[in-house]
């Protein structure tokens, strides 16, 4: 396996909305909907290659914050990671990991954090993922309960 940051034009942007398609259709994150170009573009994109072929990707941008929060002070660089997704015969295999090991070391020096917000339905694993294999930290979550 090998993972480059990429210029998602042409035959690899349609690649990476590919799998955007197979991942609305997996049904796995609430809300979740296929991407368009514009989804894309403006984004720092990384993607993951077994024998030539897309396996996963990784894409977010960098901002400075404006606005204080009881974790971070305005002013503070970060990098909101907006998707990382990875073919479902590949999971398990460190692939989503070394992406973002990878996005990571790219980053070092460059912003003060990693930011990201998820809709898995998965939630359990998703914590598991982010919190426990890769060091991240918990914040806040929206729960709710359906009043019948």
């Amino acid at each position: 396996m090998t993972i480059q940051e990429v210029e998602p034009t042409g035959k690899l942007l349609e690649q990476l909305i590919a799998l955007s398609w197979d991942w609305e259709a997996e049904n796995s994150s609430h809300g979740y909907r296929k991407n368009t170009p514009a989804d894309i573009e403006g984004n720092r994109v990384f993607v993951a290659f077994e024998e030539g072929a897309v396996i996963g990707y990784l894409f977010g941008h960098e901002e400075v914050i404006e606005k204080a929060t009881s974790v971070y002070p305005a002013g503070t660089t970060s990098f909101e990671l907006e998707e990382l997704y990875v073919k479902p015969r590949y999971r398990n295999r460190g692939v989503g990991r070394a992406l973002f090991q990878y996005v990571e070391k790219e980053l070092a020096g460059k912003v003060d954090m990693i930011l990201l917000g998820t809709a898995t339905k998965d939630f359990r694993s998703i914590l598991h993922f982010y919190i426990d294999e890769l060091g991240m930290e918990f914040w806040s979550a929206r729960l709710f309960k359906w009043m019948k």
